[in-house]
């Protein structure tokens, strides 16, 4: 079996033949930190968390180097910071410690290294000298703008020529810039400003500057694969070549580029302007009325293949909560095996996961329940139910039912129950009925129905669902 990607460079899926396979590396552009994360910042957190368990899995945990940087320097922050009337170091503190939070959540492993802008000034600076020396860079008014007419495959990864990217770009137009396309390496910064000296004055890096600077330092010059989200590749990866292979004698940044679709809400983009802007703390603490836990966040993204749109949708995300509810009610006790062939060919072609999911519910048909163990714990899924528990609860105006894979909470006449609360409640019953203790587990039973709950006996066990 080999490993495939599709490479957005050359627009076709490749063999996967790392530079040094005791060396596999991987860097990806991580968060500006100046509010919480929202579900498209999720996407691509979880797929290449996805590829970096799969390449430990190939090539083994000491041979990967998965690097995620953070953006801790950005007029984004600056506005932000001023906005909240707090310093940039505590915005940036506050909203890093969320991210790392929030992501922990959904399932996700730390990179090997998580560099932050900031603390990477020093190699930008001599990127931009590099690039100057080069002929690549100029100065002018205390700016320091890559000049991209000196680099005749300038649109390279996004395939198109200088006048498409022109007409589609927002231009920054500035009286100091040889061409509209110029962009900037270094700014200067004024007194309210984060700034750090330089040979052209006080100042701050441009963004791009900063993912080829951190990605040098902690990858080298040329790596194996870059990913990020579709919107990235113009104008930053763009930007990202040309400053790395215009400081480096045109030796290739990544070897394989690698790009999540896009994300939508309920069928339209998600903004705030639309109102249905879904930050991934919110899924948390409610969206659509219900805490939803962080595996069935990570399933509901990995339904859809990476590189596809994905529509996001309170019935899809409902699906894959049922659906690992379902699953992990199999897994008690359960060993894990080995992870089926089946299996790794869909992950190994191009990362599949939607046809991973398929095979997973035909493990569960099978009833071999530590491949199936096997397989979700190599997806990132803990395989427990009271992962699908955790913070999860709902409340509803009494009388009113909803039921969401049979692991929410609801107000049933006034009275909160929460899903963990009758799992208890079913396994105190089961105790009682195998002392043969019946007329204790009849009254459990009788008080749940008392409280719009119905309890199923079955051969698989006791299930339960709301009177309607």
């Amino acid at each position: 079996m080999e490993l495939k990607l599709y490479n957005t460079a050359t627009r076709t899926k490749e063999v996967f033949k790392p530079l040094d396979p005791k060396d596999v590396r991987l860097y990806v552009c991580g968060p500006t930190v100046y509010d919480f994360a929202h579900i498209g910042n999720a996407r691509p957190v979880i797929v290449f968390d996805v590829l970096f368990r799969l390449l430990r899995h190939l090539y083994g945990a000491d041979h990967v180097r998965y690097v995620r940087n953070i953006t801790d320097v950005d007029d984004k922050i600056n506005a932000r910071a001023a906005e909240r009337k707090i310093d940039i170091r505590t915005l940036t503190e506050e909203t890093y410690a969320n991210f790392k939070a929030d992501v922990a959540a959904l399932g996700c492993l730390e990179p090997s290294v998580e560099p932050r802008a900031t603390e990477h000034i020093a190699e930008m600076i001599a990127m931009i000298r590099a690039l100057i020396a080069a002929g690549h860079a100029y100065a002018a008014e205390g700016h320091v703008l890559y000049d991209v007419a000196s680099k005749s495959d300038y649109g390279k990864l996004a395939r198109r020529s200088l006048d498409e990217m022109i007409a589609g770009a927002r231009v920054d137009v500035a009286p100091y810039k040889k061409n509209p396309m110029d962009f900037v390496l270094w700014k200067p910064s004024d007194a309210a400003q984060p700034g750090w000296e330089s040979p052209w004055g006080r100042g701050r890096p441009g963004w791009h500057i900063e993912c080829s600077a951190m990605s040098e330092r902690h990858l080298g010059e040329s790596f194996d694969i870059h990913g990020g989200g579709i919107d990235l590749v113009f104008p930053h990866h763009e930007n990202e070549i040309a400053q790395s292979e215009g400081a480096h004698g045109g030796k290739p940044l990544a070897k394989v580029w690698m790009h999540n679709g896009f994300l939508q809400v309920e069928g339209e983009k998600m903004s705030k302007s639309l109102g249905n802007f879904v930050t991934i703390r919110e899924l948390f603490e409610g969206w659509k009325g219900v805490r939803w836990p962080g595996e069935a966040v990570r399933l509901n993204l990995l339904r859809t293949h990476y590189r596809q749109p994905l529509d996001w949708t309170r019935e899809g995300l409902d699906e894959s909560h049922k659906i690992l509810w379902e699953w992990c009610g199999e897994l008690e006790g359960v060993t894990p095996t080995s992870i089926p062939t089946n299996v790794l060919n869909a992950l190994y072609d191009d990362l599949n996961t939607p046809q991973v999911v398929t095979e997973l519910h035909a493990l569960r048909k099978a009833r071999d329940f530590g491949k199936l163990l096997s397989t979700l714990v190599l997806l990132g899924f803990s395989g427990k139910r009271e992962r699908l528990l955790r913070h999860f609860y709902i409340k509803a105006e009494p009388g009113h039912f909803t039921l969401t894979g049979g692991a929410v909470g609801v107000s049933v006449s006034g009275t909160d129950l929460n899903a963990e609360d009758i799992q208890k409640r079913i396994d105190q019953r089961t105790s009682a009925r195998k002392a043969k203790n019946f007329k204790e587990s009849d009254r459990i039973r009788d008080e749940l129905l008392a409280q719009g709950i119905i309890l199923k006996d079955g051969p698989d066990g006791t299930t339960w669902e709301l009177k309607r």
